[in-house]
């Protein structure tokens, strides 16, 4: 026998039971459908977190303010000890570790790192955040507030979509000028695209002039909107808005990803000693450096989990599926155990019978398969218009789940086929 009498032969008897055959590729169709998309939510999330950590600038080293445990000795010497212990038979007293006091980065931080690294480092700009109310008209909105300096723009890569930014010299005279996102824009007059240039805002019941609107950045994976902002200059907020004399954290540009490394060593080793820190290091520092590539890391190492959990999940869904077609397939051959038993009378192989039910198997798979991809797909289509996800279908990932399907099919098929190819003719002419 041809193989196209093998397909003939198949679907005629997959017509016979159209409902059966339904349900039998029900399970593949699903495992199929979660497997695209899974990995299309797993690569849109990725590169989600590309883009996101890309938007913030090139070449960016970020330094936040951090905790330390001060571990001191009465000699003054460093210790372990993370307790208070004292001996009659010893000279050295252990202090209980304690937490050095939030706002150690200053604004002379960043002056100095500018100064002393001009081969490493190409920009820095020093920031402050808070939290701040705005109000436009009658419209009143919860923001946040960002104090920075002009060369915001340049170390995290962000534009002005209308106006302008604020200047050196306003910065320097603690001016009251101010530039908003799009997210706020949009909570202050309901229209992301709204042109506020020019008008009049109040922060904190404090007045502000709106001298220019930021780019979107979007809001990637989660976390905080960094569209949902007024940003100051940095004199301004300090002083007006936050009532502080210390920064949040330090952005900075390096020349070239080269340059990073360095970069990344030598501001970490003039804060240790600007802030008088002592080893061990880096229990002890009082800030924390980070990078472009740690965080894309670590984001990404996050996401990955998430896909392969997942992803478990759709191959348990296939292999289920596989045992339905198996148990269908079964049952098929117990309710044509006479036909099998007439065809091998009349001259028909074991090989033929084989492949006949493999056949019937694949093409139960390969139409699971197909109707799982295009709901897959459709999924991932309404999940990005109507959720919000950033989904990714690669023709890749639907090539290879529909001949993983086909496999799934061919594998669960094989030992109904070889139950019916080895029927002996006179058993299978007895079975009532």
């Amino acid at each position: 026998m041809g193989i196209s009498e093998y397909f003939r032969l198949a679907i005629r008897a997959l017509k016979s039971n159209v409902m059966r055959t339904a349900l039998s590729m029900l399970g593949i169709s699903i495992g199929v459908a979660v497997t695209i998309l899974v990995v299309a939510i797993g690569q849109g999330a990725t590169k989600s977190v590309a883009d996101q950590v890309n938007g913030m600038g090139t070449n960016l080293l970020m330094v936040h303010q951090g905790a330390r445990e001060m571990k001191l000795t009465a000699a003054g010497r460093s210790t372990t000890s993370t307790s208070t212990t004292l001996s009659s038979s010893t000279t050295t007293t252990s202090v209980k570790a304690t937490t050095t006091p939030q706002g150690t980065l200053t604004l002379a931080d960043a002056l100095m790192i500018e100064k002393m690294f001009p081969e490493s480092v190409q920009a820095i700009a020093p920031q402050v955040r808070g939290g701040v109310q705005v109000r436009l008209g009658s419209s009143n909105a919860s923001s946040n507030v960002l104090g920075t300096t002009p060369e915001y723009l340049v170390v995290n890569n962000s534009t002005v979509r209308l106006g302008r930014f604020f200047t050196a010299v306003e910065n320097a005279q603690n001016m009251k000028v101010c530039v908003l996102g799009s997210t706020l824009a949009e909570n202050l007059t309901g229209n992301s695209s709204a042109n506020l240039v020019g008008q009049n805002i109040s922060v904190n019941r404090d007045n502000y002039l709106v001298v220019g609107m930021l780019a979107a950045k979007g809001t990637g994976t989660g976390g905080p909107d960094p569209d949902d902002v007024v940003v100051i200059p940095l004199s301004t907020a300090m002083a007006r808005i936050l009532a502080i004399t210390t920064i949040s954290d330090l952005s900075i540009s390096c020349v070239s990803p080269i340059m990073m490394p360095l970069a990344q060593q030598q501001v970490t080793s003039l804060l240790r000693q600007r802030h008088h820190l002592v080893p061990p290091f880096p229990q002890n520092d009082d800030f924390v450096v980070r990078n472009q590539a740690d965080l894309l890391v670590r984001s990404q190492s996050v996401t990955k989990t998430m896909t392969m959990l997942l992803t478990a999940v759709a191959i348990i869904s296939l292999i289920v599926g596989g045992i339905g077609i198996m148990n269908v397939m079964l049952m098929s051959v117990k309710e044509r155990t006479r036909e099998i038993g007439i065809r091998k009378a009349i001259g028909a192989r074991a090989h033929d019978i084989l492949m006949q039910f493999l056949v019937e198997a694949s093409i139960i798979s390969i139409l699971g398969g197909v109707a799982g991809a295009v709901l897959g797909v459709v999924s991932a289509i309404l999940l990005a218009s109507f959720g919000g996800w950033n989904t990714i279908v690669s023709p890749t990932t639907l090539i290879v789940s529909i001949v993983v399907s086909a496999g799934v099919g061919i594998f669960f098929g094989i030992h109904p086929a070889q139950k019916a190819a080895t029927m002996r003719p006179i058993e299978a002419l007895r079975y009532e």
